[in-house]
């Protein structure tokens, strides 16, 4: 049986193609228009899933003046300013699902978790920086929904604990791969991560939460196993938030769900040769044929006998060597097609 999880009624793993999630998280810094504005974006390109970030300051951080690396302000201010309340992210979840798309949010605290769960979410997903947050996923994971996980600045020996947690509580979980750096650039992607990911956590799903400029990470993911793909999304690449250069807009996330799905489609298979190619090799085979008159009793050489096209012949040119030598059995005209019943 293929390994899978489902989330609503979203069947994700290898033989689907790969479910896209448009990370809109606080890129609408605070406003619930914009995020309207997002949504309805990500689902005219096609997209079937948003995601967002739940933040109940208080009860996910003390005041600080840290600073990320991807910004000029404390991380205190940005979340204070873009935290969504509970009757806007309520609202929001709504108009997501009435819209036909699955609601994910990433919450980053206990009282956070609680409010999702409160909303009736399907699932949850984790971010990179709360993978070894175990007494966090611990709280997750007694809710019983399928985890997504993201790794970033953890390694196997720290996802491990947190897989431990989840298979404990029975949750199905996918594991994404992802490095936090923004932007990440091409030679710290390592797409190899995913087969050590995959290999280390045989009952997890896999896929690839991506920071890279462009949609070209993604599709190679996406060739290597990747069922789910994560990235940054906004409606205009003008706006201001932190994550907002990072950013998808609405043509790179159409470009991202169609090539994401052609690629899924291309992968896998075997070197054989498909029935559907028989119109090919009909003009593309190269057979034996005669090149001048052979009479009957004479000898089939490299100087009356070659290889043409078509290929609708019944001695294909990989056979060439095998009648050189032998005799005709009948009257074979210039440019006749040789049949194994023509040689005595």
């Amino acid at each position: 049986m293929t390994l899978e999880l489902t989330i609503g009624s979203r069947r994700i793993g290898a033989a689907h193609p790969p479910l896209v999630i448009a990370e809109i998280g606080i890129n609408h810094e605070g406003s619930f228009e914009k995020a309207i504005r997002m949504v309805n974006d990500a689902a005219a390109a096609g997209c079937e899933c948003v995601k967002f970030q739940c933040h109940v300051v208080d009860d996910e951080m003390i005041p600080n003046d840290v600073v990320p690396g991807n910004t000029t302000e404390t991380i205190w201010d940005i979340m204070v300013r873009c935290a969504l309340g509970e009757h806007d992210e309520r609202r929001l979840k709504k108009y997501v699902e009435d819209k036909g798309l699955l609601y994910l949010s990433t919450p980053f605290s206990r009282a956070a978790a609680d409010r999702l769960e409160g909303f009736g979410v399907p699932a949850y997903k984790i971010g990179s920086g709360e993978c070894n947050n175990y007494p966090l996923i611990e709280h997750i994971a007694g809710f019983g929904k399928p985890v997504i996980l993201s790794t970033g600045m953890n390694d196997v020996t720290s996802v491990q604990p947190a897989v431990d947690i989840l298979r404990a509580r029975g949750v199905p979980f996918a594991l994404l791969h992802c490095t936090s750096m923004y932007p990440t650039p091409p030679s710290f992607i390592r797409l190899g991560a995913m087969a050590q990911l995959a290999e280390s956590f045989p009952d997890a799903v896999v896929g690839f939460s991506d920071h890279s400029l462009g949609n070209y990470a993604c599709f190679g993911a996406v060739a290597l196993g990747a069922a789910i793909l994560e990235k940054h999304f906004t409606s205009d690449k003008t706006w201001p938030g932190p994550d907002v250069p990072i950013s998808m807009d609405p043509a790179d996330l159409g470009d991202l769900v169609l090539g994401s799905r052609v690629v899924h489609a291309a992968r896998g298979g075997a070197k054989t040769i498909l029935p559907e190619e028989q119109p090919t090799i009909d003009f593309a085979y190269a057979c034996v044929v005669t090149t001048s008159d052979v009479g009957p009793g004479e000898p089939l050489t490299a100087s009356n006998t070659w290889v043409k096209r078509p290929g609708t012949g019944e001695i294909k040119a990989r056979h060439y060597k095998d009648v050189l030598g032998r005799t005709a059995a009948r009257p074979l005209p210039r440019n006749s097609q040789v049949a194994w019943a023509d040689l005595a």
